[in-house]
């Protein structure tokens, strides 16, 4: 295996046959055949034709189009051709701070090919044998790659929420942070990929924090999502990003840019830097 083959793991895609999901004239999905079928379903919401899928034009406005998908919601998840519903919206939109389009369940994102957000922090401590970093193992509870490697805190990014409202809750909730403790977490970019799976197009955003721990101090997991915390040494997290598949997909990427930005990946020692780099910060 190499670092690359996680990058290229998180943009495989062919959307050949896809139909673009519009909102007016601009695109906010990719819809496979079979489920545009589903919408055609559902008349008096979606307009099903052979080169597109859209809302119908009754629906003009953010509320209406939210209100039309979530009356129609189970019958969507009833199909299997969705995932079953999660009970939290998130908002659609193309940039974030782009004005949402409707809110729509969570489950259903992928579904629509529509981009979704969220918050990943890297918890890390520096010690006299240098970075360690806090990783978490997934329960098996969860819905995606459970008993995976993961981020101290990560979490998606639900509508009508701030980012550094939501680092704050994630962190609550995921290790056990206070308020206070979260906000030192520090900005340090996004990350963007876009792939196929069988539930849909999956077309994601991170935002990226680091959040020095002090030494120490150990993370707490609140809401089951977490079964265990280790503190490892960052040489030691890269080998198992580069030889396993240990990690949640796209926790490899977050690592690999931490690496990255604190000189532990750099030209001298990484033959591949510079494809990483171009990798890491495509935007599809």
């Amino acid at each position: 295996m190499s670092f690359f083959e996680k990058i290229r793991r998180c943009n495989d895609r062919s959307l050949a046959g896809h139909l673009p999901f519009m909102i007016g004239t601009e695109r906010f999905g990719f819809i496979s055949p079979a489920r545009a079928a589903i919408l055609a379903q559902h008349p008096n919401v979606f307009e099903v034709q052979a080169q597109l899928v859209q809302f119908q034009h009754a629906l003009i406005s953010p509320d209406q189009r939210t209100a039309a998908v979530e009356k129609i919601a189970p019958a969507l998840m009833a199909s299997n051709a969705f995932l079953k519903l999660r009970g939290e919206r998130y908002g659609v939109k193309n940039a974030w701070h782009d004005d949402e389009q409707l809110r729509i369940d969570r489950a259903l994102v992928v579904g629509f090919g529509f981009r979704a957000y969220g918050v990943h922090i890297n918890g890390f401590v520096r010690t006299a044998k240098g970075l360690h970093l806090w990783i978490g193992t997934r329960s098996m509870t969860c819905s995606v790659e459970p008993g995976k490697f993961d981020n101290m805190v990560a979490g998606g990014q639900p509508a009508g929420l701030g980012l550094m409202a939501n680092v704050i809750k994630e962190c609550e909730e995921e290790a056990g942070l206070s308020a206070a403790e979260a906000m030192r977490a520090q900005p340090v970019g996004n990350l963007s990929y876009c792939f196929d799976t069988p539930q849909g197009v999956r077309v994601d955003t991170l935002f990226c924090y680091d959040l020095e721990m002090p030494d120490g101090a150990v993370p707490k997991n609140h809401d089951g999502e977490i079964s265990s915390f280790k503190l490892m040494p960052i040489d030691d997290v890269l080998a198992l990003v580069r030889d396993t598949s240990a990690f949640k997909f796209n926790v490899n990427l977050v690592i690999l840019d931490f690496a990255i930005r604190h000189g532990v990946i750099n030209p001298q020692s990484e033959p591949t830097y510079e494809k990483l780099v171009l990798g890491l910060h495509q935007n599809p």
